[in-house]
């Protein structure tokens, strides 16, 4: 089992981020991986039980997908979703937090497990998540910088 954490400090109000992160249509605009996103089961009305599949680029021109399912949504401040694997025991559970700690700061948080069980994979386990993990964490940042490059998107958001 492997577990990555990262946090670090965006300077925009929560209610933005959330808005953002919620607009699968621009995940590809600061998520370079991530090809599309589509929503298989919408959820409740706070995206709770939210069923999505992500379509992402891989090495060597191929392309993946992820099935994950959105649960414990708060709106605004988080929610935990599941990598659903079709091997039992593969699946990856991650979180995404946001905390605002100033007017238009936000403390992002994320953190994933996750444990590959099928061989070849296995043995490769270290190189594939530390490249996964570094594309997760520099698409955050560029959330965060396209969000400051679009001061339009979502301005009503925007904490005075």
């Amino acid at each position: 089992m492997r577990e990555h954490r990262y946090e670090f400090e965006m300077p925009h109000s929560a209610a933005r981020i959330w808005a953002l992160f919620q607009d699968y249509a621009r995940w590809t605009d600061y998520a370079p991986m991530v090809k599309r996103v589509d929503v298989l089961y919408p959820g409740d009305a706070d995206h709770n039980g939210r069923l999505r599949r992500v379509i992402y680029k891989m090495p060597l021109g191929r392309e993946g997908s992820a099935l994950e399912l959105v649960t414990d949504v708060e709106p605004e401040r988080g929610y935990t979703y599941t990598m659903i694997s079709s091997t039992p025991g593969n699946d990856q559970i991650g979180h995404v937090g946001l905390e605002p700690i100033a007017a238009n700061r936000t403390l992002f948080r994320f953190d994933e497990r996750y444990n590959l069980q099928k061989v070849p994979f296995k043995w490769f386990e270290g190189p594939i998540y530390k490249f996964i993990n570094k594309n997760n964490e520099d698409s955050m940042r560029r959330a965060s910088a396209w969000l400051s490059a679009h001061p339009e998107y979502r301005a009503d958001l925007v904490e005075s």
